[in-house]
């Protein structure tokens, strides 16, 4: 089986060939696309190179598309290399992928396609974040991975092709781009903070896209959320927003004392929580890097994130470096 994975330096992509590489079953043929040289990028070019990627996809059965300009990129590139990348790239893969007969095709999205949803008035209760809820993107990123999106379900609509978009949450290692919360908080109590209502686990970002290839013919086409399953209810959402410390006790007591301990706090209200049931469900994806695992693991003074998490390590975003943090805010 061929499989072209694109984005192959990046922190999904090569924790997508890394975990194919290893399954011992199976004698995959790895096609690793990538702008930037890595030990897992095969071929050197852009997804937007409509001669390179017709020629990588030839015998091409599964395509994973995690190639793109993010968040990080906003203020370091124009609006035009976003639309170049993340929409004339994701085009040109899938008119490849068509003339080609790939079986399915699975595109990397992110929740941050919701954009302005994800942040309601401080008057208003948080957010419950399914797919059904309307984005509203607030800059070039979310406007360009929601058009990549629409195009997938274009192509399964006039070409018939199995297309699964999953609008992953924060699964990178880095610092936070928040200079606030990183003067209050660890990163590492950051991260885990932030596994009740936005960030995924890597391992369990894989299983998911896995899982994506293997329903994407019986599901035809659908978007996904995918994020560690939170504890929480929507009738707590007015809690949330201002006392979350409280509803967090409430689902997993034993927290406090664990975070006394550590040193470590919760935060004070969330905005947003994000909503798997439909991954679960259709996609039969049972995400175990949790709030609740990473509390046992803590406690036994294990640690809380999956080997593959070390294996990808921390890759930042750009090759110099920015005394404001990670990387400059639009």
């Amino acid at each position: 089986m061929k499989i072209l994975v694109t984005g192959s330096a990046g922190h999904l992509g090569e924790a997508l060939l890394q975990s194919l590489a290893a399954e011992p079953a199976q004698a995959y043929e790895l096609i690793g696309l990538d702008v930037v040289e890595s030990p897992y990028t095969t071929v050197v070019g852009s997804v937007a190179d409509a001669a390179l990627v017709a020629e990588c996809m030839q015998g091409v059965s599964t395509v994973f598309h995690t190639a793109t300009l993010h968040k990080p990129h906003v203020g370091t590139h124009s609006k035009s290399q976003f639309v170049e990348t993340n929409i004339q790239g994701t085009l040109t893969l899938l008119e490849a992928a068509v003339a080609a007969k790939v079986e399915q095709f699975i595109f990397t999205s992110t929740t941050s396609t919701f954009g302005n949803a994800l942040r309601p008035p401080l008057t208003s209760p948080a957010a419950w974040i399914t797919e059904d809820v309307v984005p509203v993107p607030k800059n070039i990123y979310g406007i360009t991975k929601l058009a990549a999106e629409e195009l997938c379900a274009l192509f399964h609509r006039q070409f018939g092709l199995p297309c699964l978009v999953l609008r992953t949450s924060r699964f990178f290692p880095e610092d936070d781009d928040d200079a606030d919360k990183r003067a209050l908080f660890a990163s590492d109590n950051t991260k885990v903070n932030e596994l009740l209502y936005r960030r995924v686990d890597i391992q369990d970002c894989v299983d998911a896209h896995l899982l994506a290839a293997q329903k994407a013919q019986r599901i035809g086409f659908e978007k996904f959320i995918i994020s560690a399953t939170p504890p929480f209810k929507p009738e707590d959402l007015s809690t949330l927003r201002t006392q979350m410390p409280n509803v967090v006790e409430k689902y997993v007591p034993e927290y406090k004392a664990l975070y006394k301990k550590l040193g470590w706090h919760m935060f004070a209200e969330a905005d947003r929580v994000y909503v798997n049931d439909r991954a679960r469900q259709q996609l039969g994806w049972q995400p175990v890097y949790t709030f609740k695992y990473a509390l046992a693991q803590l406690a036994s003074g294990q640690d809380w994130r999956s080997p593959l998490t070390h294996k990808i390590g921390v890759k930042g975003y750009h090759d110099e470096v920015f005394e404001d943090g990670p990387y400059p805010l639009e």
